[in-house]
């Protein structure tokens, strides 16, 4: 039986508990050693060692490491042989495969401090209990199960708990369940059905939500990992790693370029071999030298700078976007955020501000904004006849007590009187303030200081009164000035309707009608309609009272006067309309996955545009009942998912992952959390969200803004579009080396580079300006683009046209200078020439690389300042290598003149590419 299904009794002589006494030390003890301490079971810490395995792990990374190995057996075999043996290379990889996992665990260990950092803000909360008889004040961790806990107005429940007793408690669930509205509690309640959700277990509260209004008591039952939100931590850790898109790309490019090079290689054995065989020069020397040149093919096709890149660019990135508030803790979700087409949003705290507002005011016959409400009556009725406190620091305001009495704080706060210095004390019958802004209560002569709704309360003489109640569905208060009471009561508006008599309108009291009543009635249906609540707000005064206060309340609120009602919602956040429609527009479909009623749910979605004709709303029972086939045949329509239970938003993320889509997950509460884990992208709100939330997360917003989302979008898809500039870049130098290395083999030419001139350029390409072109700064259409689908080729055919449209033209260009001497240099020079051509075609190329589709370079040539300082460094190193380095490059210094003459002639490959893009543009082929 569960907890819920039992009565009081029953839990407090199960857990052998005096109610009148609570545990005594002895049973403290030993339900702690019994049980453990209130603290979720931390997260079990990656050693170093296994984040480096799993960092090697990575395709292309694997592959490097491969290749490494390769290259370090040939070299030993030659050295043992007593040849020559060239370890440079295999340094140089090894290098590459330490910085792009250095990098990688460095950064994201950074993110986690900061992430720590963020979460140790939330210190340890001090409880009430009752132990030995007496009450005290211990801390959250300490509490144990069987403890008798006091909760209050303001509290955060510190465990899961059977309530004893209960006094109008109220408390907010939202971040367990995300539902909005506060939940009624009553401890006398026995549920019978074990299914009851936990919305509606109305006996029970939850560690980790909010007490709004009243005050109860509670025998501890569950602690730690074993709440409702440590069943939800504990799952989450069981959740399988995810790949990311980046990753299968990654993968699928590493598996191709091992394909090609093991077939490239493959035919030049063969080839070998068939010289061999043909020239009568079979042996083991032979074979071995063209197994030893099979392999170095392989490796050279390689493009070791790859992983190096896209860990710095995504380090850097890292940089950037926690400037623009978003705390990335891992690094590829910097980009995979830019490949999605789906978020599932939260709605409560994600896009709303999880923060009761009253948007209209109806008073003396007209609907008014908040800031112009000058009745007397209804600010008196807002300030005096509440419970509730707010704290305003710095344009945040913090609710203290139930959210709708503090939202109507925040009102008064949002009024001229309450913003503007007072300058007199004139009422007119009616109570509508005339002239003057507020009425004179600060004790200031000059009236020159604006009224803090405190400033009311602390003046007013409060007599008696009488609380809500979900029976009265109205609160009263009674107040005394200049001998006379005044009566103020607000409740649900049929009620306070039917208390009245009059009505203020025009400034005149009037006979409150049924015509004035029906027209009033169609206001209020109206806004209810639009998923607002509403309260209603009454006064009379009276000269004299007579009997006890606590049996004559039906005679106070007799006969009252109908001052107005006001409509209260939780509102949309106040970047989120314009975010999501910049989503929509950039092919980024929105579903709203929330714990709230589905009347609330279609009206926010309606606010932000979301609804369209053939959209599909839906409650989460519905989905339950379906099967992933039903469920797959409706699920890109359906825009909205109310009563969204944990395990249903993660249901519709993975159906979503596996029907190709890149999902993206928002959300603060702990129910949001599963999916947050299962998510392509997680992302967590960093001021309202839950610890277990952000755990859950790859993505912190540390400012709790949607648009953030976007702006982390555009920056996703700049990345990948740098990665793709890289690949071209380097795919394009790796083609050259190989097809030239196997042309020149064919042709019977010398290899026309040394190993020392062929790790120069390796070096080289896969350093300063591979790295530049991911640093190419975001172009204006990224936004107006679909996103990247989750199983494209990071390749794209234009990409793949360019690097073997470029590569051939290159190769013609370098066989022509290795086969006819076209620059017209002596047989000293070749060598130089050659190899000096050969890289300046590559730096030249970079340029080309810059723009993947077919607008000219000219265009953005200046936007990448880096880019053209490394270009530029690079091109004088290889001068001075050119002309200082012949003993270890095997190069000869050039005269001016040759070196115009190379440079004139690399450049060609820029007006080539140049007159392909403008042929490309002009017929749209």
């Amino acid at each position: 039986m569960e907890i819920f299904q039992k009565s009081i009794e029953e839990i407090l002589n199960g857990f052998q508990v005096d109610v009148s006494r609570g545990l005594n030390d002895v049973q403290v003890l030993e339900n702690e050693k019994k049980y453990g301490k209130n603290q979720f079971s931390p997260s079990e810490k990656v050693s170093i060692i296994k984040k480096i395995l799993e960092a090697l792990k990575e395709p292309m990374i694997f592959i490097l490491l491969i290749a490494a190995l390769i290259t370090i057996g040939m070299n030993l075999y030659k050295y043992f042989q007593g040849l020559h043996a060239e370890f440079t290379e295999s340094i140089g990889i090894l290098i590459a495969i330490g910085l792009s996992v250095g990098i990688n665990i460095i950064m994201e260990g950074r993110s986690q401090k900061a992430f720590d950092t963020l979460n140790s803000i939330n210190e340890d909360i001090k409880v009430k209990v009752l132990r030995n008889g007496d009450i005290q004040y211990i801390h959250k961790k300490d509490v144990v199960i069987g403890d008798i806990v006091k909760i209050d107005t303001g509290d955060k429940v510190p465990a899961d708990g059977r309530l004893i007793d209960t006094l109008q408690l109220k408390v907010d669930e939202s971040m367990l369940t995300g539902e909005s509205a506060p939940v009624d509690k009553d401890s006398d309640i026995i549920i019978k059905e074990p299914k009851t959700s936990l919305s509606e277990r109305k006996n029970m509260v939850f560690a980790g939500t909010f007490v709004t209004y009243g005050q109860g008591t509670i025998v501890v039952t569950s602690i730690g990992d074993k709440t409702e939100m440590g069943n939800i931590a504990e799952e989450l850790k069981s959740t399988e790693t995810k790949s990311t898109p980046l990753q299968e790309k990654l993968d699928k490019l590493a598996k191709s370029i091992s394909l090609l090079g093991i077939i490239a290689a493959g035919l030049i054995f063969s080839y070998e071999l068939f010289k061999i065989y043909t020239s009568n020069s079979l042996s083991f020397d032979t074979i071995q030298n063209a197994f030893m040149t099979s392999i170095a093919l392989i490796v050279a096709a390689v493009p070791e700078g790859l992983p190096t890149v896209v860990a710095i660019t995504l380090a850097l990135n890292i940089i950037k976007m926690a400037g623009s508030n978003a705390l990335v803790r891992k690094l590829v979700a910097c980009e995979t955020i830019g490949s999605i087409n789906v978020i599932c949003s939260d709605k409560t705290g994600t896009l709303t501000k999880n923060q009761m507002t009253v948007i209209d005011i109806w008073n003396n016959g007209d609907l008014l904004n908040p800031s112009d409400l000058k009745s007397r009556f209804m600010i008196e009725n807002f300030t005096i006849n509440s419970t509730a406190d707010i704290n305003i620091q710095e344009n945040s305001v913090k609710f203290i007590g139930n959210p709708t009495e503090c939202a109507l704080l925040k009102a008064f706060s949002e009024t001229d009187c309450s913003r503007e210095p007072a300058q007199c004390s004139n009422y007119s019958s009616s109570g509508t303030i005339c002239e003057a802004k507020c009425r004179d209560y600060v004790s200031d002569g000059n009236n020159e200081v604006a009224v803090d709704y405190t400033d009311i309360r602390n003046a007013a003489e409060v007599i008696y009164q009488y609380p809500f109640s979900s029976e009265k569905k109205s609160m009263t208060t009674v107040t005394k000035e200049d001998g006379i009471y005044n009566v103020y009561t607000k409740g649900s508006p049929e009620k306070v309707i039917s208390l009245c008599d009059k009505i203020i309108i025009n400034d005149e009291v009037q006979d409150f009608t049924d015509e004035l009543k029906e027209k009033i009635n169609n206001e209020i249906i109206k806004l209810q309609k639009q998923a607002k609540r509403i309260l209603g707000f009454s006064h009379r005064n009276i000269d004299e009272v007579k009997g006890e206060w606590n049996k004559i309340q039906n005679k106070l609120e007799d006969s009252m006067i109908f001052d107005g009602f006001v409509s209260i919602a939780d509102p949309l956040r106040d970047d989120v309309y314009d975010a999501i429609e910049k989503c929509k527009s950039s092919g980024i479909n929105i579903k709203m996955l929330t714990g709230d009623n589905i009347v609330t749910a279609t009206s926010i979605a309606k606010q932000l545009n979301m609804v369209n004709e053939d959209s599909i709303i839906v409650e989460a029972q519905q989905i339950d009942e379906m099967s992933d086939e039903e469920l797959l045949k409706i699920l890109d329509k359906i825009v909205v998912i109310a009563r969204s239970k944990p395990l249903t938003k993660m249901r519709i993320v993975n159906l979503l992952k596996k029907t190709g889509n890149v999902v993206a997950v928002t959300g603060d509460g702990i129910n949001d959390a599963p999916a947050l884990k299962n998510a392509d992208v997680g992302i967590a709100m960093g001021i309202t969200g839950t610890e277990v939330s952000k755990e859950a997360s790859d993505i912190i917003l540390l400012d709790d803004s949607f648009s953030t989302i976007v702006k982390a979008v555009e920056w996703g898809r700049g990345i990948y579009e740098n990665f793709q500039r890289f690949i071209q870049f380097q795919l394009t130098v790796n083609l050259i080396a190989v097809v030239t290395v196997i042309v020149c083999e064919i042709l019977g030419k010398e290899l026309p580079f040394t190993t020392i001139q062929l790790l120069w350029v390796n070096l080289i390409m896969d350093g300063p300006p591979a790295l530049s072109l991911g640093l190419e700064a975001l172009r204006e259409h990224l936004m107006e683009k679909e996103p990247v689908k989750r199983d494209a080729n990071i390749i794209t055919g234009h990409m793949l046209s360019r690097i073997i449209v470029n590569g051939i033209f290159i190769i013609i260009m370098m066989m022509l200078l290795i086969n006819n001497n076209i620059l017209g240099g002596n047989a000293q020079q070749q060598n130089a020439i050659i190899f000096t051509s050969f890289v300046l075609f590559q730096l030249f190329n970079a340029f080309n690389s810059r723009e993947l589709e077919d607008e000219s370079i000219f265009k953005n040539l200046l936007k990448n300042k880096a880019m053209l300082l490394m270009i530029g460094l690079t091109f004088i190193l290889q001068i001075i290598i050119t002309q200082f380095g012949g003993e270890i490059f095997r190069t000869v210094p050039l005269s001016l003149t040759m070196w115009l003459k190379v440079i004139g002639y690399t450049f060609t490959v820029v007006i080539f590419s140049e007159l392909i893009r403008f042929f490309r543009r002009t017929f749209s082929f």
